[in-house]
């Protein structure tokens, strides 16, 4: 006689399917995940103070009416145009705009640490909350002050869109990119944070918020062209200005400045996260 086959039809279990692995339903975790740590961050950050969302626009605001105030009494008319206000604005905006999303990029793995220890909650998520709240509170309150200020100072110009679009976005990746790289390194070495901070300091006097390029000589410019922010500044101002047009602007240059330290900082937090969390 044959032998008997061990796996006939006899047991139930043999000719039963085999069930497809499992799949972690990662989009819709990250999706909700990011949109309950971005409430939380708009109920910290905003909701605890007197005034909430007034005083992220009174900031800026507050500013640019010093910078105007103080320069309008030391100079006869901007660098263009003849609206100090409009002039600071163009430049500073933009910058803030970097400033603000590298700043909290920075601090996101700190803000959320207690959250992150839930297997629901990764790191990936806090990077995503913090830009994506930061970067739609900055563009808002940009487009609110230049509305505000092209209506009260009665400045008639035809705004080139493109340019001015391009150095916001270059302005979000290039603020992602750093704050991706920054937030890694504060996490493995704490004393970096105090370190950028001092370094950055005069970060707003060397990227043309005040001034533009051609103000300067020949080698000051050619120092402070390796400032991306300056390139972002300057393509802001073309939109603008019609009658600016700068040659040194290279939207290349500020994209690898942002991919590189963004994928160095990705690859630093994946590695080292849990190193980073359990300081």
């Amino acid at each position: 006689m044959p032998p008997s086959d061990t796996t006939s039809s006899s047991d139930p279990l043999s000719s039963a399917p085999v069930a497809p692995p499992l799949r972690p339903k990662l989009r819709r975790s990250t999706l909700r995940t990011v949109a309950a740590l971005m409430l939380r961050e708009m109920a910290t950050r905003y909701g605890a103070k007197p005034g909430g969302y007034a005083w992220a626009i009174f900031e800026p605001l507050g500013t640019l009416f010093i910078l105007s105030l103080a320069f309008s009494l030391l100079l006869r008319s901007p660098s263009l145009g003849e609206s100090f206000i409009l002039f600071y604005a163009t430049g500073y905006l933009p910058f803030n705009l970097f400033n603000g999303t590298a700043g909290m990029l920075t601090a996101a793995i700190a803000f959320s640490k207690s959250l992150l220890k839930y297997p629901a909650v990764g790191w990936i998520d806090a990077l995503l909350a913090r830009f994506i709240l930061n970067a739609l509170t900055l563009l808002l309150i940009s487009y609110v002050l230049l509305v505000a200020i092209l209506w009260f100072t009665g400045t008639r110009t035809v705004i080139d869109m493109p340019p001015v679009i391009g150095a916001f976005v270059m302005a979000m990746a290039l603020g992602f990119g750093i704050g991706t790289f920054n937030c890694a390194m504060r996490g493995l070495f704490p004393v970096y944070g105090t370190v950028w901070t001092m370094l950055t300091r005069p970060l707003l006097i060397v990227s043309a918020v005040l001034y533009i390029m051609e103000d300067l000589p020949n080698g000051a410019q050619q120092v402070l062209w390796y400032n991306p922010l300056a390139h972002i500044t300057g393509l802001a101002r073309t939109g603008f200005y019609p009658v600016y047009n700068p040659d040194y602007i290279n939207p290349a240059y500020v994209m690898a400045w942002a991919l590189i330290p963004m994928a160095m900082g990705l690859l630093l937090l994946r590695k080292h996260h849990l190193a980073i969390l359990n300081r």
